[in-house]
């Protein structure tokens, strides 16, 4: 230990010539916007190919109707900021609304982007342009971070780590909440670590970026009590030797508390910015949580919109759920599944970089201060993301990423010769392996598991089939396989005839009259049962589209 810590210790820099400081100052900013860059290419690409996800067209749906309509009435399990977010990109895309419609949220977004008149490849690009720019900014984020804690070479670090990462460009290219929420926490924890020097500053804009992630994903919930902690703990740090220990526990707690006001009153901004009037008004019956949970629910100092928001979330939790991890099918969840799916969609040299992050933050002692806020909030939001019941994908863990880019980023304050060759070339192996699987992030798998064209024998929905693909379908039929009788199982929120697929369900059929093509998203093959197992096993297949539909010959 003692010579790992003279390891770290400040080296002697020899002085460089004068002219060459313009060009060094000038190169990290050239790097980070080469980054940042790419990435932004990488998302813009993804999202100009990819038709609706199966969540989007509900949050795009949601948010053209808090534009016109001004009330929170569909999706009341997830607050309104994420759908606000992407709000401003349906804004800027000036969709038809039919102000007559009735439905469930199924529906809604399904009826706005293909009966409603209006072109659905521009309004979800433009709806997914929003969530772009703020991924982006959270990339700043991470940089900042880490440049703090381990010089420019560290914020480097975890910024290339962020901006190959496969599972930051997959959803950060989506109109979707997982990124946003993650990303808004990463922020909240950066702010209290610099609170250890300004709190009266950072500690009410800490306040700020949690509430911001508690009002995009009721999920983030489980940061509170950690975050709470940290900011008491920040403020603690702030004191001057002239502060007695009483008064400083007292800043502390007030330090902590603050925190918590500012969160609470960002969640009630953002149903306010909705409807000033806070009606609420449920479009679905809101099922009855009783025991420890309920209680939970009635005291959330949230508006009973939220409220009844969580009880959804409860319901769905108690909800049988199927699963799927290498090859095998189940029913219900396993707590293992989050970190299984991580270790296949994670590129290897990723992997390494974390691990020899988190294991620098607790052997170099002037990094030990920052452990608590990158390691602890990480293994919370992870842990209460395995105890749920939904093993749909990493993008449930999706702050796992941008945490622990930045802990990657401090290996580099261990000062050996060799250290910087190494973070190196597993910088370039993650980006070799995530520039390899372009345009297709969302079924990425790492190396050893195959790549992205065997994942779906390990995994199912999110982590590589979520509808994404059905144009490239209607593509592929019109190029390959044009006049040919198709029979089609997809699962998505996409509606296959406006792409000009005509296809009918194979399941609705005698077996003998299902001849031609079989066309089968991938998560459906992986939960195929019954009558789709059997015409499944008596067909060939021939092709695939995206690595998440596969096309059978019978």
């Amino acid at each position: 230990m003692m010579a790992l810590e003279q390891q770290t210790a400040p080296a002697t820099v020899p002085e460089t010539p004068s002219d060459a400081r313009p060009v060094r100052r000038l190169l990290v900013p050239l790097l980070v916007v080469l980054l940042l860059g790419q990435m932004a290419v990488a998302m813009v690409t993804t999202a100009v190919r990819q038709t609706p996800t199966i969540d989007e067209p509900v949050y795009v749906g949601t948010a053209a109707e808090y534009l016109h309509e001004h009330r929170v009435v569909h999706n009341p399990e997830h607050p309104p900021l994420g759908k606000l977010v992407i709000g401003v990109g349906v804004a800027l895309a000036d969709p038809r609304v039919d102000p007559s419609f009735t439905g469930d949220q199924g529906r809604l977004g399904r009826h706005l982007l293909y009966e409603s008149g209006n072109d659905p490849w521009r309004l979800m690009l433009f709806a997914r342009l929003p969530v772009i720019a703020l991924t982006l900014a959270f990339g700043l984020v991470v940089f900042a971070f880490a440049r703090e804690l381990a010089g420019a070479a560290g914020g480097l670090t975890a910024l290339g780590l962020y901006a190959f990462s496969p599972d930051l460009i997959a959803h950060g290219s989506l109109a979707t909440l997982d990124v946003p929420a993650a990303g808004f926490v990463l922020t909240s924890v950066w702010l209290l670590w610099r609170a250890r020097r300004r709190p009266r500053l950072h500690v009410p804009l800490a306040g700020v970026a949690l509430g911001a992630a508690l009002a995009t994903k009721m999920s983030m919930l489980a940061a509170v009590p950690v975050l709470m902690a940290l900011a008491a703990l920040s403020v603690w740090c702030a004191r001057t030797p002239s502060q007695s220990r009483r008064r400083t526990l007292g800043r502390a707690a007030v330090g902590a508390g603050v925190l918590a006001l500012v969160a609470i009153a960002v969640v009630w901004a953002s149903y306010l910015v909705v409807d000033p009037r806070l009606r609420w008004a449920p479009e679905q019956p809101v099922p009855a949580v009783r025991g420890l949970r309920g209680l939970v629910v009635d005291l959330l100092p949230f508006p009973e919109a939220y409220r009844d928001g969580m009880r959804v979330q409860f319901d769905f939790e108690d909800y049988p759920w199927q699963g799927f991890l290498f090859g095998r099918l189940y029913t219900g969840s396993l707590w293992y599944y989050l970190p299984a799916a991580l270790l296949v969609k994670t590129p290897l040299g990723m992997l390494a970089l974390w691990a020899a992050g988190a294991v620098t933050l607790v052997a170099v002692r002037r990094l030990r201060p920052v452990a608590p806020y990158l390691l602890a909030p990480t293994a919370v939001l992870l842990g209460a993301a395995m105890l749920g019941s939904r093993d749909f994908g990493t993008r449930y863990a999706v702050f796992v990423p941008m945490f622990l880019a930045v802990a990657a980023g401090c290996v580099l304050a261990v000062r050996r010769r060799w250290m910087p060759v190494a973070v190196g070339t597993l910088v370039l192996f993650v980006a070799v392996s995530s520039l390899r699987t372009f345009p297709y992030y969302l079924p990425y798998s790492n190396e050893a598991f195959g790549g992205p064209a065997k994942t779906h024998l390990r995994l199912h929905d999110s982590n590589v089939d979520w509808g994404q693909d059905l144009g490239r379908l209607a593509d592929r039929l019109r190029e390959r396989y044009r006049g040919e009788r198709i029979w089609l199982v997809y699962k998505g929120s996409g509606v296959p005839s406006y792409y000009g697929i005509r296809a009918a369900d194979p399941r609705k059929v005698p077996a003998r009259e299902v001849r031609g093509l079989l066309v089968v998203s991938d998560s459906s093959v992986a939960k195929a049962t019954g009558r789709l197992a059997e015409l499944i096993d008596g067909s060939r297949p021939i092709d695939t589209v995206g690595h998440s539909i596969t096309i059978y010959r019978r």
